[in-house]
This record gives C-alpha cells, structure tokens and sequence, in this order.
C-alpha cells in the first residue's frame, strides 16, 4: 500500500502543471473564527475546505486552534505528526501533513501551537521554508483558529488574505461576532470580513441575524462586512459528528450539504472577481511577524 509521504509527493506533484500554467505561485490565505465558542466553526472549516476541494481547488487545512484541536477527531482520522514535530525538526512538512477524506490534506496543531508564537529567526525560516514547499501548489489554506479572540487569533485574523466569522442567530452568538469585528477594526480598519450564519432555522433567520451584525458595523464602525450566506439546522450535522465523518460526505444530499455547496460557490464567485494580488504564505508570514513586535 501507498504510504503517506508517497501519496503527499504524488499530489504535490501532480498539481505542478496546472500551477506553472497558470503562473502562479501564492495561495490565498483564509483565517475561519468566530465570537465564541459552540457555534460549529471547526465543523464549518472542514467542510468548507472539503467542498472547495469538490470543486476542483487545491486546499490545504490547518487546524490552528492552540489547547483545542480537534479537526482529526471530526474526521475520524488519527494524527501521527502534527505542527511541534515540524517544529522540532523531528519531521518534515512531507509527514506532518495528514491525508484525511476525500484526499484532503491537513495539519494537526495540538502542541505545536504554542511554540508556533515564540520561534527564533532561524527556525522559523526553516518553518517558513518548510511550509513554502507545499503551500505554493495549493489555491486556498484555511486555517481554523480558537474560538474568541485571543492574541494568537488577532494575529491570524489580521494576516490572512480573507477573514471568515461564523456565528448563530443566537443572541450571544450575534453579540461576541460583532464584538469580535469591533475589537479587530479598532486597531486594524483596513481589515475586512465575511459572515456565515450556521445553525439558521430557516433562510428568514439567518438573513435577520446577518442583518443585525452588518447594519451594526455599518453604523458604529463604519465597516462593510460581507454575508456569505447560511447553513441550516440540520439533524445530519449531528449524526455525522458522532460518526466522525464531514456531513458533506456523509450526507451529501443533506440540506447543510447543499447549502455549505452554495456557500462555498459564492465565495468563489466573490473571489474570483477580485483583482488584488495574494500575499501568499511568506507573506503572511512576514505580517505575523509584524503584529507580533
């Protein structure tokens, strides 16, 4: 049987052609957060990632949420490496990264989070190096970050090409987006956002709950935050996270599923009109770098 290295080298390698075509060597940069905790943010990510994939994008995931990490586990896929290992040169970034379902690659973070934000000059252009390698033949990297807004998250927030905040139409949910938005905008105006609401009772719902978080940054931020568009209540959701396999997958014929498929082409719709150019990961690299001084 193919092993995962093998299998690594094969898909990096059989993407080269479509990257040399295209001219292009940068993939763009998407940070996925939310106000608080429950609202199905990692859950969203993998997903997400999962159904750019389907469509034909080249998608690398990064689970980057320090002490609560648990990408795999809703993959039902076990992590033999993750970040520390690549870290402490225990091993390359062709063994760290994991091939869940579907072929997606992934990062676990666990521990390695933590030594991620204390790194001398030299090993994090051997991280830099390392991640490079694999970075420029993807077309996306999602990195899910902790719920809330800690000073890990800001610098994940305000590095990224695209910030993601998820949120529910419960109150306290709606409360901590918004505050979350506010908190970022205060030090960083240039920064922007997309809004999904999960969890929406219907499509009224989410388009309420959307209404509330925009027209409040509108108002008091003078911040124009873009809607993405929802994902519905759905058993399926639930049934899939106990079976540890993405509901895209799972239940492909699932509400969610249709909708998160929705989602992502508007997205990619909204993406594809935009005429900046992406930093790539040395860049937001170099930009962490900056907010970390």
């Amino acid at each position: 049987m193919m092993d995962q290295a093998q299998s690594l080298r094969q898909l990096v390698s059989s993407q080269e052609p479509k990257l040399a075509e295209k001219g292009e060597t940068s993939a763009r940069i998407i940070t996925v957060c939310s106000g608080k905790g429950g609202v199905g943010k990692s859950n969203f990510t993998l997903n997400f990632a999962l159904t750019l994939k389907a469509m034909g994008k080249r998608v690398l995931l990064f689970d980057a949420d320090i002490g609560m990490a648990n990408i795999d586990v809703l993959m039902g896929v076990s992590a033999k490496y993750n970040l520390y290992h690549l870290l402490k040169r225990e091993a390359d970034i062709e063994q760290i990264i994991q091939l869940g379902p579907n072929g997606l690659p992934f990062i676990a973070g666990g521990s390695g989070m933590d030594e991620l934000f204390s790194l001398s000059e030299s090993d994090l252009n051997y991280f830099t190096a390392q991640i490079a390698l694999i970075a420029d033949s993807m077309d996306y990297i999602l990195f899910d970050t902790g719920a809330g807004l800690s000073k890990e998250t800001l610098k994940f927030i305000t590095s990224a090409d695209d910030c993601l905040v998820v949120t529910t139409p419960e109150p306290t949910a709606i409360t901590d987006a918004y505050a979350l938005m506010k908190v970022v905008n205060r030090t960083y105006p240039e920064i922007s956002f997309k809004l999904i609401v999960n969890q929406a009772g219907d499509e009224r719902e989410a388009s309420v709950t959307s209404d509330k978080i925009r027209m409040a940054a509108s108002r008091f931020l003078q911040l124009d935050v873009s809607y993405l568009g929802h994902i519905s209540s759905d058993a399926h959701v639930v049934q899939a996270v106990k079976r540890q396999t993405p509901f895209s997958l799972a239940f492909p014929n699932s509400v969610a599923a249709k909708d998160i498929h929705r989602l992502a082409l508007s997205y990619l719709t909204i993406d594809g009109k935009k005429e900046t150019k992406v930093q790539g990961i040395k860049g937001f690299i170099h930009k962490w770098l900056k907010r970390s001084k």
